[in-house]
């Protein structure tokens, strides 16, 4: 499968985005999905995960509450809301593909497919 993230941008703190990330090539329903992010200097860490059927979602204590991940399977997109931005959320964000799932994961090398990143900049 091909993933496309798409959605960033610069942002004032407060504000909100909603990235996108379109995939090809395979069914997309048998697939988990997940966002990670990477600031400079920093390691990829998890952002938040949803299941092939959208009924299990599971987030990152630090965008609990203010980010929200869902997907259209009719559509091949997983999307990730994020409302409430800071500053610490700067980062390129990835959407990730997990082939063999038996629950969801937030282990970056449990991801069988990656995305090219799409950078989001939260200004002060």
């Amino acid at each position: 499968v091909q993933l496309q993230a798409s959605g960033g941008g610069l942002v004032q703190a407060g504000g909100s985005l909603r990235l996108s990330c379109a995939a090809s090539g395979r069914t997309f329903s048998v697939y988990d999905m997940g966002w990670f992010r990477q600031a400079p200097g920093k390691e990829r860490e998890f952002v938040a995960a949803i299941s092939r059927g959208g009924r299990s979602t599971y987030y990152a204590d630090s965008v609990k509450g203010r980010f929200t991940i869902s997907r259209d399977n009719a559509k091949n997109t997983v999307y990730l809301q994020m409302n409430s931005l800071k500053p610490e959320d700067t980062a390129v964000y990835y959407c990730a593909a997990d082939e063999v799932a038996t629950a969801l994961t937030i282990i970056r090398d449990e991801y069988d497919y990656w995305g090219q990143g799409t950078l989001v900049t939260v200004s002060s």
